[in-house]
């Protein structure tokens, strides 16, 4: 948990200080991403219609921490004001503590493994978000396809995102 949080403060960090550019509607947004990998999410614009978003996120079920970072296009929808859609795409590196079980091989002894992997792959986001102007704040959804690159799978991450704007 001290990595998690060490990792996540570091990259919202890092973030903040290494872009100065204006956006189109917020600069810099900070929050929480819900969804089958939750966790932390900031997203910063580095030009009107461009912005680079990080993801710090653990996957309960796998005991471990993820770090994506993505690059994204972004354009009004709908016609609405404050109503985006984006795309975009990126990266990500895993480290997980695997599963431990037991199993019971011919000779009926129990074994015990334990599979430590870090694990790294490509990531694609298709997202809608909504800028609340009366209070700084961001609601959106997207979905997030990736795949894992030493064991070639393929998954499917979605998620609702809160972020507050500065």
């Amino acid at each position: 948990m001290k990595t998690f949080l060490r990792v996540g403060f570091t990259l919202a960090l890092v973030m903040t200080l290494a872009f100065g550019a204006n956006a189109q509607e917020y600069k810099t947004g900070i929050g929480f991403r819900g969804g089958i990998a939750s966790g932390l999410t900031i997203k910063h614009f580095i030009k009107s219609d461009a912005a680079i978003e990080g993801i710090l996120s653990t996957g309960f079920r796998h005991r471990g921490a993820v770090v994506t970072v993505l690059y994204e296009k972004h354009a009004q929808a709908f016609n609405a004001k404050g109503l985006q859609w984006y795309y975009g795409l990126g990266g990500h590196v895993g480290f997980y503590e695997g599963r431990y079980y037991y199993y019971y091989d011919d000779d009926r002894r129990k074994r015990y493994y334990d599979d430590n992997v870090v694990g790294f792959g490509l990531d694609a986001v298709l997202g809608l978000e909504y800028y609340i102007r009366d209070i700084p704040f961001t609601i959106g959804a997207d979905i997030k396809p990736f795949i894992n690159i030493p064991h070639g799978r393929g998954f499917w991450d979605s998620a609702l995102h809160v972020r507050y704007v500065f």
